[in-house]
This record gives C-alpha cells, structure tokens and sequence, in this order.
C-alpha cells in the first residue's frame, strides 16, 4: 500500500521512480506524441519502463504459480495485492481520485505481460477496468471520488454485472428490473458469468427501468453502481470453467435489493449507452491479454523446438515445424499491432469501435490458433498438465466469447465497415 501511495503521489508531480530490486517504473505517461511527428512504432522512455516491471512481475510472481492456482481454483488474492502495490492494475484511474492516469495504450502494454504471465489472473485484474470504466465515463464526480476513490486506497475489485442467463450477446434481452421506489429503486432479477462476482466490492448493474418491451433499447435500460454488500445481492456458487480457472466467476441473485438514486449514472435509460461504450475502452486490453497468452505460447514452443530433437536434430530444424514458428510469430505480431491501432485511436479521443472490434476478434481467434500450434509441437508432452501449453489452450477460448464473441465482432465491422462505403 505504502509503494502505491507513493507512486500515485509521484505521478502528480512527474517523478520517475525506481522500485528497489525491480525493474524501473515511470509513474507519469508520456503517450501523446505530436502529430507533427507523423506515424512511430518508438514506445517513450516510460511506457518501456511500466512495460518491463509488468514483464519482470509476470515472470517472477505470476508464471511459477500459474499452474498451481490452475488447479487448486483459488482466487489469486495475494498475486492482485502485490499488483496493486505496485500500481498495475487500476492506473486507468484519474490522479484526481488516487490512480495515476494512464492511457489506453500503457495500460494494454501491462495488460499484455500480466496476460504472458496467467490469463486468469489478468482476467481478474482487467475485470476491474470493465467493472470501472461506466463509472470513468460516466459517473458525477462524486460517484468517482466514492467508487474510484476506494480502489486506490486498497486493493479492492469491482465487476461488471450485465450478462444474464438468457443474454448474453443479446443485452437487449436483459430481463432484471429496477422499480423506482421514492428516492430509491428496487431491483430484482439474475445475472450470470459475473468476473470478480463474489470478490467485487461493488457492481456496475444494468437493470431495465422501461417495462414495455416495445420501448428502444438505447431508453429501457438503467446504469447502477451497487455496493456489494447490500442486503438482497446473493453471489453464486464459483464455477469451474474449462480455462482461466483462477478467476472468479458466478451468478448473482438479486432479491428486493434497494439502489438509492445517487447512484445511478447519468440518469434513467442511459444504461444501454454506458455500457456499450465501455467496451470501446476495454476490448483494446482483451486483445492484448490475448496477445499476451499468444506470445507464451510462442516462446514456450520455441524453446521446445529448439530443444527437443528428433532424427539427429532439433525439431526447429525440421521445415515442418519452422514453419508453424513462423506463422505464430506472424499471427502475434500482427495481433499486437491490431491493439495497439485500436488503443492509439480511443487515446486520440476518436470513435475506435471498428478498431476495437478487430483487435479483440483477430487477437482472441489467434490466441486459440497459436497456442493449438504450440501443443502440436510438443506432440504428446503438448496434451499433458506437466507441460504448460494446454493450460494456454485451455485458458484461450474464452477471448472468442467474453466481452463480444467473435461473431458479435464481425457484426461490429460488417456494420461500421458497411457504414463508412454507404457514405
């Protein structure tokens, strides 16, 4: 807690810290490069310094525990605080509430080595963006210095509670209620697939306020920031999924759970707009955790493959299996410049949805591709737990589902591609 207070302070006054036995961290971001320089792949001095404490922190704390954390399921709390301490995870947040301001781009650059480390464990740590983020871009500023405020003074989480059980790409169907009751609603209903749903401190909830079903989705539904412990709100069981397995993930009941009004954002039926347009601040981060698991599946092949020898000489040797490195290797790259395009827009304060739909669809169907390669190289050690590639298989496929499947995505670009020919 004490080295992320005083990073948070040094990032006011521009300081450039150094964390001690660690990698360099610079607490002031300096992405805004002048137009006039015209296009750069050149990262500045600071985003290479976050970059690389992120990568040591991945390698060190997260990579030698992945495995067992994948196994036992358990919540990776102790990992998250080490994080937290050492301000990865919320640095989105504006200094004016304690976070450190960071842009888009740095902090898919984070994202992205946590991501190389555990998925699940970014999972959990990204889950706070997504859980955040209606809050950044549309909370009062009281909501933010109550809810933002908090999670720098901590190491708390918060979630994004919009799925349901009958809607999940389809939010229109959305079916828990929010009843305006005096200076209060109350809401009733379910949600499923919550990340962070039984760790969360509090909830972003979408709830529909509108009860004729022929109302316009953009005016039926309500944005609620809920205190998780309000009495009424019943976390689920944890679920046991086929990859990311330390993450928290449940359903949550809602029985007669009352919101006082201050918390809601913007107003009645501005739901829907709030948390579509969250999505074009976090899917940029989804990609890059995808290129992060992407890009251990790589060097893990790699090493393999130089290693391993078969007929006298390493498999790499072998054009068949160069091959397959080289189109990982193409598949990564391009991935991470889909990303990064996509967070270069939304920093610019451009409308990234196209990009940001590319970048999560490209970068979650070549995490699945590159990391089955990667089990194919290692033949038969490849299908075994004491090798860590099908964990990376098995922890891939959920970037073709959350935040938008991969065909929600191509919905996304025919739309916006069709869009920009029509005009």
């Amino acid at each position: 807690m004490l080295w992320n207070k005083v990073l948070r302070a040094s990032a006011r006054c521009g300081v450039r810290l150094q964390s001690s036995g660690a990698a360099a961290a610079s607490v002031k971001t300096s992405t805004d490069h002048s137009a006039a320089n015209g296009f750069s792949f050149e990262f500045t001095d600071q985003q290479r310094e976050f970059q690389q404490l992120a990568r040591k922190f991945a390698r060190e704390e997260i990579v030698p525990q992945a495995a067992d954390y994948d196994k036992s399921g358990e919540y990776p709390m102790p990992i998250i605080k080490k994080a937290w301490e050492l301000g990865l995870m919320n640095s989105h947040i504006a200094d004016d509430y304690g976070g450190m301001g960071l842009s888009i781009f740095d902090n898919c650059l984070i994202t992205e080595e946590l991501a190389y480390g555990c998925t699940g464990v970014q999972t959990a740590i990204e889950a706070n963006s997504l859980g955040q983020m209606p809050v950044i871009i549309a909370g009062n500023e009281e909501q933010k210095k109550k809810y933002l405020g908090r999670m720098t003074e901590e190491p708390l989480m918060c979630a994004y509670c919009v799925t349901e059980p009958g809607a999940g790409s389809d939010v229109a169907g959305v079916k828990t209620r929010a009843v305006k009751k005096g200076d209060e609603y109350v809401v009733n209903g379910q949600k499923m697939w919550i990340t962070n749903g039984g760790k969360a401190n509090w909830y972003f909830l979408l709830a529909r306020t509108d009860p004729d079903p022929k109302c316009p989705t953009n005016k039926a539904f309500t944005g609620f920031i809920l205190d998780a412990d309000t009495p009424g709100v019943q976390p689920g069981r944890k679920e046991m999924n086929m990859g990311q397995r330390c993450s928290d993930t449940r359903g949550i009941t809602f029985e007669d759970v009352r919101i006082p009004k201050e918390n809601v954002l913007i107003g009645e039926g501005a739901g829907f707009k709030i948390a579509m347009g969250a999505f074009d601040k976090t899917r940029p981060p989804v990609a890059a955790g995808a290129t992060g698991l992407a890009q251990r599946a790589l060097d893990e092949a790699t090493a393999y493959a130089l290693e391993r020898k078969t007929f006298g000489r390493a498999i790499a040797e072998h054009q068949a299996v160069a091959f397959i490195l080289a189109e990982m290797a193409m598949k990564v790259e391009l991935a991470r410049m889909a990303y990064q395009r996509s967070a270069w827009e939304v920093d610019r304060g451009r409308r990234n949805t196209y990009y940001a739909s590319i970048a999560k669809a490209f970068a979650g169907d070549i995490a699945n591709q590159v990391a089955s390669d990667a089990v194919q190289i290692f033949g038969g050690n490849g299908f075994n737990s004491d090798y860590p590639v099908e964990k990376l298989m098995r922890d891939a496929k959920i970037y073709q589902i959350y935040e938008g499947t991969a065909q929600i995505q191509r919905m996304i670009i025919s739309r916006e591609h069709l869009a920009k020919a029509k005009k």
